[in-house]
């Protein structure tokens, strides 16, 4: 498929700025793959489509307060840092883009703080916004990655408009996070609360955690037409064995598997075996589903409204097929149903 597919306008009025006031107060679009039929609902009545021994497979990765604000050397340019992975803790090495990025040269300095407690000196040129940056930092590894968390915000989406808060350094996480390391939200799964869950659960419905590191990758808009081309930025995932046996006894019992978001989903199809079982893996993976594409594991996904021209929107369209999903987002936009991280839901089945 071609790029130009997946280009629409989104109304700006309905890019959701703040979460709702109840997690699983959302709205709830669910898309039947075989009628065809859409049907509008509520988050909470997610529960009328699983019961006894169905699985969810739910992304426990954890956000890190990923975006700083610093001053150069010597201008005192205020400069942003956007910190997307470290390269080598002993060396505090870290990957980040730069805004504004003209300004930063390899050995510059930045000094993060009132009292310039942390000090960053430019090592490499990465891409055009990217570099490579080492910490400067005398206290133990335990003492700068608090000085890091202290200076560091909540990373909302620049379509957010506005600063967080600190109900965002609540919400804009799962409340199955576990596992720091994620620059941006699995989002899909933002609408659980413990008490849904809990409730779930009664029920007789499993919770499979996978782990999936969600990179600025996965949200980049794509620049080739041509889908075949495009290569997705590797994003650290693991599989366990305790995932492994929930999901594939329940797939052994044709009972039914949800994917909670395009990130579980991606690393689920990341660890297939020959068989089209679910197997233990951890690694890097660059996996980017586009239709057509045959899915092993999942028979439903969760997932929120996306941005146009994103690997997110491109797998939605491939797990649903490309005239419903499209449909889907057309039927959202008329039903004023809200866009992107603090969005509404859709359940395709």
């Amino acid at each position: 498929m071609k790029l130009s597919s997946f280009i629409f306008d989104v109304p700006q009025n309905l890019i959701a700025q703040t979460p709702t006031k109840n997690r699983e107060d959302s709205k709830l679009m669910v898309v039947d793959r075989k009628t065809g039929k859409i049907v509008h609902k509520h988050f909470k009545d997610i529960m009328d489509y699983y019961g006894d021994k169905d699985v969810m497979a739910i992304n426990n990765t954890k956000v890190f307060p990923a975006r700083m604000y610093g001053k150069k050397e010597k201008t005192g340019a205020k400069i942003e840092v956007f910190l997307l992975r470290e390269l080598n803790e002993k060396q505090r090495l870290w990957d980040v883009l730069v805004d504004p990025a003209r300004k930063i040269r390899v050995g510059n300095k930045l000094y993060f703080g009132d009292d310039d407690l942390l000090v960053a000196e430019v090592v490499d040129n990465t891409t055009s916004r990217g570099r490579t940056i080492r910490f400067l930092f005398d206290g133990t590894d335990e003492e700068f990655k608090l000085a890091l968390r202290a200076m560091g915000e909540t990373p909302l989406p620049k379509y957010i408009k506005r600063k967080p808060t600190e109900e965002d350094d609540e919400r804009y996480q799962t409340v199955f996070a576990k596992h720091e390391g994620a620059v941006a939200a699995p989002t899909a799964g933002m609408h659980f609360s413990k008490t849904l869950m809990k409730k779930m659960e009664i029920k007789g419905v499993k919770f499979a955690e996978v782990t999936l590191h969600v990179g600025l990758g996965t949200f980049r808009t794509i620049e080739v037409e041509d889908l075949s081309k495009h290569k997705m930025d590797a994003e650290y995932f693991e599989v366990n064995k305790e995932a492994v046996d929930i999901i594939n006894k329940a797939k052994l019992a044709g009972k039914r598997i949800c994917a909670v978001g395009t990130t579980s989903m991606r690393a689920l199809e990341s660890s297939v075996t020959a068989q089209g079982m679910l197997k233990e893996e951890k690694g890097w993976t660059n996996l980017f589903i586009h239709p057509p594409y045959d899915f092993h594991i999942a028979d439903s996904m969760i997932t929120n409204f996306h941005l146009p021209k994103t690997s997110l929107l491109i797998l939605t369209s491939a797990f649903a097929g490309y005239d419903l999903a499209m449909e889907a987002y057309q039927v959202a936009m008329k039903n004023k149903y809200r866009f992107y991280s603090y969005g509404d839901a859709m359940l395709i089945i």
